[in-house]
């Protein structure tokens, strides 16, 4: 073997080697995450600190606690392995935020440096945030028709709700949280059965029923309008406002019961006009009966679309998660 090839291959070995001595030395900082379908989310947020100098690796609680999942299984994980600047936690706040510190998980989460939250209810909630909706249905139909404004629909259906979600944290602020639980909340604010011709219907009819239950509250509780407006107004400091209230209600309520049927009814709607479009543009029955098949073949499905939606990163809550990684970086750092 000549001398330049040798000194060839050397130097392509030595190459090689340095290139992964170069990845072994990243910094491995290992995040756990509540379920599967929060590793695309928390992927999202993570890879924005990533660098030449540190990687995250997003795992499920660990097989030791037998695939078990949510969130005491992942905070239970960090407190036995004692969390750290190489191990975090990212979780759902569920109420956790909102009631601040009023329980033990509640403390946990605020004050440790090292476990992240959504600030919103949970993942579902920031992938069916408002302005995003419209786009989330092209996509699903490629049909870019506006028959619907989502948005407000959902932020109507917010203000409808908000004066009852304020209720809520103020019984789970409290002791006595079991008199008006989240289940209880949920009852009253189910919309019903969505069409675009009864959306209005529908918000009133949510807003008549928050209403009643307002009412008897004011007899069950008369010396609490002090407390209720010192609630509302720490509410509005942690970002709830009454158009954004669907961020913080439970967030398979929010996906299930509200926004997916929305988004059924609509999509239907303009898949049926792409292809009554189709059918009479076509010129003879061959084309027709392609044109119908391509189409239908690329039509998606409503809830995976929503689950790879990302349009939450123009969000609060979704800058509010940026903020804590950039702290917790000039902290461990």
């Amino acid at each position: 073997m000549g001398k330049r090839l040798k000194d060839n291959i050397s130097s392509a070995y030595i190459g090689a080697a340095n290139q992964l001595r170069s990845l072994n030395a990243k910094r491995r900082i290992v995040a756990y995450v509540e379920s599967y379908d929060d590793i695309y989310f928390w992927r999202t947020v993570l890879r924005e600190f990533e660098d030449d100098n540190c990687y995250f690796q997003i795992m499920l609680p660990s097989r030791l606690q037998h695939l078990e999942r949510g969130k005491k299984a992942v905070l239970m994980n960090l407190l036995t392995d004692k969390v750290g600047r190489d191990m975090i936690a990212c979780v759902d706040a569920d109420y956790d935020y909102l009631i601040q510190g009023a329980t033990q998980t509640s403390k946990e989460i605020l004050s440790n440096p090292y476990i992240f939250h959504t600030y919103a209810y949970a993942i579902e909630n920031l992938q069916c945030y408002a302005p995003s909706l419209f786009d989330t249905c092209v996509m699903v139909t490629l049909n870019d028709h506006h028959i619907f404004d989502m948005q407000r629909y959902l932020e109507d259906y917010s203000r409808a709700i908000y004066p009852l979600f304020i209720w809520s944290i103020w019984f789970y602020r409290t002791p006595d949280y079991n008199k008006f639980t989240i289940t209880d909340f949920l009852r009253i604010i189910m919309p019903g059965h969505f069409t675009i011709a009864n959306a209005e219907h529908n918000i009133s009819n949510v807003r008549q029923k928050v209403g009643k239950r307002i009412a008897r509250f004011h007899k069950e509780y008369p010396d609490a309008k002090e407390s209720y407006l010192k609630v509302k107004a720490d509410l509005r400091r942690l970002g709830v406002t009454p158009e954004t209230t669907y961020l913080y209600i439970q967030g398979h309520h929010l996906f299930d019961k509200v926004v997916v049927p929305m988004l059924n009814k609509v999509c239907v709607q303009l898949t049926q006009e792409r292809e009554r479009e189709i059918v009479q543009q076509s010129k003879h029955g061959t084309q027709q009966r392609n044109e119908l098949t391509s189409y239908r073949n690329s039509v998606e499905n409503i809830s995976s679309m929503l689950k790879k939606n990302t349009a939450y990163r123009e969000s609060e809550p979704f800058q509010r998660i940026c903020q804590d990684m950039q702290e917790y970086f000039r902290l461990v750092l």
